[in-house]
C-alpha cells in the first residue's frame, strides 16, 4: 500500500482491488449505547498496564543495585522509607522516590476509573448474568461488556474462540518435493498446529486469568480441570481447555439470557 505514487484515487483503487479479491476483513464498530463503558474499559486497561510498567521499573531499580525485592512489600507505603534507605547512591534514591510518586498517582487514578467502570456497568442487565459465572467478578464482567458489547456478533462459540485467540490453526509446508527430478506430493507434509495470532489480547488475558484462578480454587471449574488432568492432559493444555469452556459458557449465558448452570460443563453443552 505504501509503494509507488499515492493519492486518494490510487488508494481507492487499491482498496477496491483488495475488496474484489476478498482480502479485506470486516470490522465490528460496536453498539452506540455502550460507548461510555467501552472508553472506561479502555482507560482501566491502559492505566493498569502503565501501573504494571512502573512496578516493574521500581523493582528493576533495586535489582540493578543488588537489592533483592521479591513480593509486594516493596510497594507498601509503611515500608517505603526502609526500602529507600537500602539505596546508598543519592541520585538513584531520588529516582526511586520519583517512581514511587508515579506509582501512587497511577494507583489512585486506577481506583477512580475502576469506580466509574463498575458504576457504568451496573446500568446494564447483562452484568448480573455474567457475574453469576464462577470467577467472572465485577471487573471481568464489566470488561466483557466493554470489549464484546454484544454476544450476537458471534454466531457460534468458535467465532468467539477465534476472537479470543483460542482457535486452532494449522500451518503446513513441504507439501511437494522433488524426487529423481520429478515433483511429487509428500505423503506426510510437515504441519504445525497452534493458536491463532490475530485476536483481542485483552479478551484472551481475561479468560486465561479466570481459568488460572478457577483451576486452583474449589468449584465446578476446578472439577472440570482435574478431570482433564486425570485423563493425561498436560496442565497448561487443561487450563487452555478450561478457558475455552469459560468463553463458551459466557457466550451461552449472555446470548440466551439464562443463569449459569453447572450442566454447561458437560461436553455436549456450551
Amino acid at each position: 500500500m505504501k509503494e509507488g505514487s499515492k493519492s486518494d484515487r490510487i488508494d481507492a483503487r487499491k482498496l477496491a482491488q483488495l475488496l474484489r479479491s476478498n482480502l479485506l476483513r470486516p470490522v465490528y464498530h460496536g453498539e452506540h449505547g455502550l460507548r461510555t463503558l467501552k472508553e472506561l474499559g479502555r482507560s482501566y486497561l491502559t492505566i493498569s498496564k502503565d501501573l504494571e510498567r512502573v512496578m516493574s521499573r521500581l523493582k528493576a531499580t533495586y535489582r540493578s543495585w543488588g537489592i533483592p525485592c521479591t513480593g509486594k512489600r516493596v510497594y507498601a507505603l509503611r515500608y517505603r522509607l526502609e526500602w529507600l534507605g537500602k539505596i546508598e547512591e543519592a541520585g538513584v534514591r531520588r529516582r526511586a522516590e520519583f517512581t514511587y510518586q508515579q506509582f501512587d498517582v497511577l494507583r489512585s487514578l486506577r481506583q477512580e476509573v475502576r469506580h466509574n467502570l463498575l458504576a457504568e456497568a451496573a446500568k446494564h442487565s447483562a452484568t448480573k448474568l455474567l457475574r453469576e459465572i464462577p470467577f467472572i467478578g465485577p471487573i471481568r464482567a464489566a470488561l466483557l461488556l466493554a470489549i464484546l458489547q454484544t454476544p450476537h456478533r458471534f454466531r457460534t462459540k468458535r467465532q468467539l474462540w477465534a476472537y479470543s485467540g483460542f482457535a486452532i490453526e494449522t500451518h503446513s509446508s513441504a507439501e511437494h518435493r522433488y524426487v529423481s527430478g520429478q515433483l511429487q506430493r509428500s505423503k506426510k507434509p510437515t504441519s504445525v498446529r497452534g493458536l491463532n495470532r490475530s485476536h483481542n489480547h485483552e479478551l484472551k488475558n481475561l479468560f486465561k486469568s479466570a481459568a488460572t484462578v478457577a483451576a486452583a480454587k474449589p468449584g465446578p471449574f476446578h472439577e472440570f480441570y482435574t478431570a482433564l488432568v486425570a485423563k493425561g492432559i498436560k496442565p497448561e493444555m487443561a487450563r487452555l481447555t478450561l478457558a475455552r469452556k469459560i468463553a463458551a459458557i459466557t457466550l451461552t449465558v449472555w446470548k440466551k439470557g439464562v443463569r449459569f448452570d453447572a450442566q454447561y460443563l458437560k461436553p455436549q453443552t456450551a
